[in-house]
């Protein structure tokens, strides 16, 4: 490896690390405005609000939404440096996936296309204190 490759490999990592801690679950096999509709209701909140509004709303995508909460929860564990009662769910994103094209019968010979939407959800995890402050 080149003097300038390890240098900016090693940048990279330093800017990992400086980095909050986040999560990713990629390709949910649940529309994205399906998703939108419950993640709209965590953003900004703590996590412990957070973790308990996901558990009690009645809605297909609150199951892995709070899976993934507990996964962020855990990376900012594992980075240190984090009080975990102190974090807020500053950034929730989801984005569209590829979607799985399948074909219905219909009827005289014809077919329709279904298509099964999937999507990506990112959530990023912050301190109380620095998300007042921006």
């Amino acid at each position: 490896m080149s003097k300038r490759q390890k240098l900016k490999t090693q940048a990279r990592r330093e800017a990992k690390k400086a980095a909050p801690p986040r999560a990713e679950l990629r390709l949910l096999r649940m529309p994205a405005s399906k998703v939108r509709l419950v993640v709209d209701l965590v953003r900004g909140k703590p996590v412990e609000e957070a973790l308990n509004i996901l558990t009690f709303t009645a809605k297909g995508a609150s199951r892995p939404l709070a899976k993934l909460l507990r996964s962020a929860v855990a990376n900012a564990d594992a980075k240190g440096g984090y009080d975990i009662d102190e974090l807020i769910l500053a950034d929730a994103q989801v984005g569209e996936a590829p979607q799985m094209k399948r074909f219905r019968p219909r009827a005289m010979g014809r077919a329709n296309r279904i298509l099964k939407r999937t999507c990506h959800v990112t959530f990023v995890l912050d301190k109380r204190s620095a998300a007042k402050k921006a």
